[in-house]
C-alpha cells in the first residue's frame, strides 16, 4: 500500500474490503513469479516470512500520549454574515498525532462507516488535525473539540482494524498454502522424490533391546544448494530424525534412573552406549551400522562423504561449552536440511540453573535463526543456518542428561 500526503477526507479513497481481496490475489501472483531454483533452494519459512512482510497489513494505532501542539496562529477565513461572504480573522490550533501502521488505511473505507467521515493531513507517520474558530476562544473548549475529532477518527480506525485482523491470518495461511503447493508442483515436474537414499531393513535381533521404539528404515530426503540450479542432496528424513531422538531420550531416561551405574561411566562410555542403542534400531543398506563415530564424541550418519546427522556429546563446564560445541557442529554440517543433536551431560549444578544459561547461549549465537518446534525441560529445538549461507538450515535438538559425577571427579 502506498503512502500519500495532503489534506483530505479520511477513509474515502477506496474500499478496504476490495483492497484486501486484491492483496490476496497478489499473493498467488507473487509465489507464481518466484524463481524456481530459489523457491526450491530456500527454506520455506524464509520465503513465507519475506512474503508476510510484503502482504500482511499493520493496523493503525494512534499514540495519543505522544501528541504535540503547534504554535497557535491566526488566519483569515471566509464566512457568511447577513447574506454576504466576508473574511474574518480566526484562531488556528493544530496538533500532530504520531501513529503506527499502514498509512494507506487512512484512505480506505471500512465496511462499517458513516456518511460524515473525519478529515486530517497525513505527514509521514503523523496525523495532523486542525481547529479553527473565533479569536480568544477558551482553551478547554478547543481541547474538547480536538478530542472529539480524535475520538471520531479512532472509531473509524477500530472499524478498519477489525477487517485487518480478519485478513492477516487468512493471508498468512494463503502464503503457506501457495508456497507449499508450488514447491510440490516443481518437485513433481522435476520428478524428485521426497525421500531418496539408502534403504534400510530391520535387524532380526532388534527385539532384544529394551528401548521401546519400532525400528525404522532411514531414507534421506534430497534437497538443494542455493544459487545453483536445483540439485538433490541427501538429508535425513524427519521421521527418522525424530525416531533417533526418541531412542536417545529413552536411553537418557534409563541412565538417569540408574545413577549407580551412570556414575561409573565416562563420556566416551556413555557415547558408545548411545551408539549401541541407535544401531540396534537402525541399519544401512549394506547391513552395517548407520550411526558411527569419528573421534571421541561424534555420533553421525554420513552419505557421499558428508554428514547428514551428527550428535555431539558434551559435559557441562559452563556456558562456553554450548558456544564451543555449536561452532564445532556448524563446522561439520554444511549441507542443506541437515540435522543435529547436542547431548549435554550435566554432572555438576542443578539442571534448573544450567538450562536457562545453555538456552541463552543458543540464542546468542550469530547463526541462530529461531526456536524450533519443541520447547520443554527434556528437549529444546533450534534452527540455525550454516556458516555464510542463511538459506541452508540446520535443526539442532538440545537434549540435557542429568547424570551423577564420576567417582574421580573433583
Amino acid at each position: 500500500m502506498n503512502q500519500g500526503n495532503g489534506l483530505f477526507t479520511l477513509f474515502q479513497r477506496g474500499e478496504l474490503a476490495r483492497s484486501l481481496e486484491h492483496e490476496l490475489t497478489k499473493i498467488t501472483e507473487a509465489v507464481a513469479g518466484w524463481n524456481e531454483d530459489a523457491l526450491l533452494s530456500s527454506p520455506e519459512s524464509d520465503i513465507c516470512e519475506e512474503l508476510e512482510e510484503k502482504f500482511l497489513v499493520e493496523p493503525l494505532v494512534l499514540d495519543r500520549n505522544g501528541i504535540t501542539a503547534g504554535p497557535v496562529k491566526e488566519a483569515f477565513a471566509s464566512v457568511r454574515q447577513f447574506g454576504e461572504e466576508v473574511r474574518i480573522r480566526q484562531t488556528v490550533v493544530s496538533i500532530s498525532v504520531p501513529f503506527t501502521g499502514d498509512p494507506e488505511l487512512f484512505r480506505l473505507r471500512p465496511s462499517t462507516f458513516t456518511y460524515n467521515p473525519p478529515a486530517a493531513t497525513i505527514d509521514g507517520n503523523e496525523l495532523k488535525i486542525e481547529w479553527m474558530g473565533p479569536l480568544n476562544q477558551d482553551g478547554q473548549q478547543i481541547r474538547l473539540n480536538l478530542d472529539r475529532q480524535l475520538d471520531e477518527i479512532q472509531r473509524w480506525i477500530d472499524w478498519s482494524t477489525a477487517q485487518v485482523r480478519a485478513y492477516n491470518p487468512s493471508a498468512k495461511q494463503k502464503i503457506v498454502n501457495e508456497v507449499q503447493a508450488r514447491k510440490a508442483r516443481l518437485l513433481a515436474n522435476r520428478s524428485i522424490q521426497g525421500a531418496l537414499g539408502f534403504p534400510m531393513r530391520e535387524r532380526p535381533d532388534a527385539t532384544t533391546y529394551s528401548v521401546p521404539i519400532k525400528r525404522k528404515k532411514i531414507v534421506p530426503r534430497r534437497t538443494t544448494a542455493p544459487n545453483k540450479p536445483f540439485q538433490p542432496e541427501p538429508a535425513l528424513a524427519e521421521a527418522h530424525y525424530e525416531a533417533a531422538l526418541e531412542v536417545l531420550r529413552n536411553q537418557r531416561n534409563a541412565l538417569e534412573r540408574a545413577p549407580g551405574t551412570s556414575a561409573k561411566m565416562g563420556e566416551e562410555e556413555i557415547r558408545n552406549l548411545l551408539l549401541i542403542g541407535l544401531n540396534s534400531h537402525f541399519e544401512g543398506q549394506a547391513a552395517g551400522e548407520v550411526f558411527n563415530n569419528t573421534g571421541k564424541t561424534d555420533i553421525l550418519i554420513r552419505v557421499d562423504d558428508r554428514h547428514i546427522f551428527i550428535g555431539e556429546c558434551k559435559i557441562w563446564k559452563g556456558p562456553k561449552t554450548i558456544s564451543d560445541t555449536l561452532d564445532q557442529l556448524l563446522g561439520y554440517l554444511t549441507w542443506r536440511d541437515t540435522k543435529a543433536a547436542l547431548l549435554l551431560f550435566i554432572r555438576s549444578g542443578a539442571p534448573g540453573d544450567v538450562m536457562p544459561k545453555a538456552i541463552a547461549k543458543f540464542r546468542e549465537h550469530p547463526n541462530y535463526k529461531r526456536d524450533g518446534q519443541h520447547s520443554t525441560e527434556e528437549r529444546h529445538d533450534f534452527v540455525f543456518h550454516t556458516n555464510g549461507d542463511t538459506s541452508r538450515e540446520i535443526k539442532i535438538a538440545f537434549l540435557p542428561f542429568h547424570l551423577p559425577k564420576e567417582p574421580n571427579d573433583s
